[in-house]
């Protein structure tokens, strides 16, 4: 049963405590229908949960999509707060992905469980099975979701592995191996936590290296058992066990790293059976992973920068159906985003200023088109205090612009692009959130200015608003592969997208929820930025040692990939 040991530190007799824990959890499917004509399924799990005192499901998170394979087990975990006076309640839904980029309406439904976490937690082990249920309630599969409270370590491990002499598997060529790694487990089982990439055709393979928590591996406990399999991949998910090993993080981070991969089946039916070939450690380091915290807590400052679009695809501001029509009973969908960011950025500046500029109107006095403007028209101190003086100058300006166009990105994105990099130390970082709701004119100009801020210490948040179609803002928000223009490569993805109309469709016209929810989403992936940043310059936070330990395993150099 889950334990309540991280808590009872902070003991004070005579105060309210909140009995709260992180718990990671896990999904593993059996027996799923197969809905491909020429294959099986492609599952992916989408997690939902409700907030207090609603039964309305939202979506949480979702893991990764798994090829050709009816018994998945989703190395994507889902870390959620545990909150024991709350019914916290999940519902787990299985697509069959048959594209990527489609929207979930677009893949086949496998099946859907629905429990709580604390059902999870109070089942046997935190382990439930469960029937997944189709639309007709008819079961269609099986679901097993574990659960373990995370422990509070925050080493990250840097791992290098390659294999000798692999078994060949593979008919008319050689194996196309990979590995994978599972945690143990108290009660005798093992979860998945990484699977490496495929080499192919190769018994001497070298895998790339890769970095895992601690945790994840272990949960902390460096005498915990780590089961490694090497497997060779087959196109229709079959794949064959070349053999497997045992090890543990104390023995990996000590450096002793050759390991003998064992196939039971063959070491079974075969005398004189030594092994299916090794598996070496090439390289192992262990550091203290800091926290987006950590870098708040030593002193780094946020910088929010608002960018509005003012171009005359709005509509005309005087007549209800504009998007920037001031209704004084309803905010419009710009107020409505400027909240949702505004009021969770505003937290983290210390001085409460922000600049907030325009693109894609005549301005005054000479009615000249500019694509970056201050709101405020004071290009000497561009600055407003606080949300309410970014709607007030948002509103005050709306009456005093022509609204014209085109649609042009670069200048605002340049623009906060200049200040940025006068901070190669990561003391300051940059937010830029951008309101638009057309389609990009200078399309070009703004890849390469987005790919040259990706070096820099600033996120862009594009929120669309207004019914166009905004494809080309999914190009930019680089989730699937790093943004490209003309050979040149993003370093990191900088640029957050959404449709604020998705907001309002599922939130049935409830502002404070659709804003909630925004907010949400286009901030969740702030903190993994300003840490991709921070990591590729090698930017400890202050007052955090940089280093936790660095062990090299006492390996030969890696040879190049074959």
């Amino acid at each position: 049963m889950l334990s309540m040991t991280g808590t009872e530190a902070f003991f004070q007799p005579g105060t309210a405590g909140v009995a709260a824990t992180q718990v990671e959890v896990s999904v593993s499917c059996r027996n799923l229908k197969d809905k491909d004509v020429l294959s099986k399924s492609d599952p992916m799990c989408v997690l939902y949960t409700t907030q207090l005192g609603s039964k309305q499901f939202n979506e949480y998170e979702r893991t990764e999509q798994v090829k050709d394979n009816l018994n998945p087990d989703f190395v994507h975990k889902f870390n959620m707060t545990y909150l024991f006076e709350e019914c916290q309640r999940l519902k787990f839904e299985i697509y069959d992905v048959d594209s990527p980029k489609s929207t979930l309406n677009a893949h086949d439904f496998l099946g859907k469980l629905e429990t709580t976490l604390g059902e999870v937690l109070g089942s046997m082990n935190n382990r439930l099975e469960r029937d997944l249920k189709d639309n007709d309630n008819k079961s269609c599969g099986k679901i097993i979701v574990t659960a373990e409270e995370v422990g509070d370590c925050k080493d990250e491990a840097l791992l290098n592995f390659r294999g000798r002499k692999l078994d060949k598997k593979d008919f008319l060529g050689k194996s196309d191996p990979f590995l994978v790694f599972y945690k143990f487990n108290p009660v005798g089982s093992y979860t998945i936590c990484h699977k490496t990439e495929v080499i192919k055709n190769n018994l001497d393979p070298v895998w790339r290296p890769f970095s895992l928590m601690v945790r994840t591996l272990c949960n902390g406990d460096l005498e915990r058992t780590i089961k490694v399999e090497c497997y060779d991949w087959d196109s229709d998910g079959s794949h064959d066990l070349i053999g497997e090993f045992k090890t543990n993080m104390k023995q990996l981070s000590e450096g002793r790293g050759s390991f003998e991969l064992i196939n039971p089946k063959k070491a079974a039916k075969k005398k004189g059976y030594k092994n299916s070939g090794t598996i070496e450690l090439v390289s192992c380091s262990v550091q203290k992973k800091a926290s987006f915290l950590d870098y708040i807590s030593g002193g780094m400052q946020i910088n929010f920068t608002v960018a509005i679009d003012f171009t005359a695809s709005n509509g005309n501001p005087n007549r209800t159906n504009s998007l920037h029509y001031i209704n004084p009973y309803s905010p419009n969908h710009y107020e409505q985003a400027i909240t949702a960011v505004g009021e969770i950025i505003q937290d983290y500046d210390s001085d409460k200023l922000f600049p907030v500029l325009g693109f894609g109107a005549k301005i005054p006095p000479n009615g000249q088109v500019s694509h970056e403007f201050p709101v405020n028209f004071n290009a000497q101190n561009p600055f407003v205090v606080g949300l309410h003086g970014i709607l007030q100058s948002y509103k005050s300006c709306i009456c005093q612009v022509q609204l014209h166009g085109p649609t042009n990105f670069s200048p605002v994105i340049n623009h906060v692009a200049k200040f940025a990099k006068q901070y190669p130390d990561g003391s300051n970082y940059f937010i830029l959130l951008i309101i638009t709701d057309g389609v990009i004119s200078d399309m070009e100009m703004t890849k390469m200015s987005i790919i040259n801020a990706s070096k820099l210490p600033m996120s862009i948040i594009i929120v669309g608003v207004g019914p166009a179609e905004f494809d080309a803002m999914e190009e930019l928000d680089a989730d699937q592969k790093a943004l490209s223009f003309q050979g040149h490569v993003a370093q990191r993805d900088i640029v957050q997208f959404v449709p604020f109309r998705d907001y309002i469709s599922a939130t049935a016209g409830n502002v404070d929820l659709s804003q909630a929810k925004l907010a949400k989403d286009v901030l969740a992936e702030v903190p993994n930025q300003v840490l991709a940043f921070m990591k590729s310059k090698g930017i400890p936070p202050k007052d955090v040692p940089a280093s936790h330990q660095s062990l090299n395993a006492a390996t030969p150099t890696v040879p190049p990939t074959q």
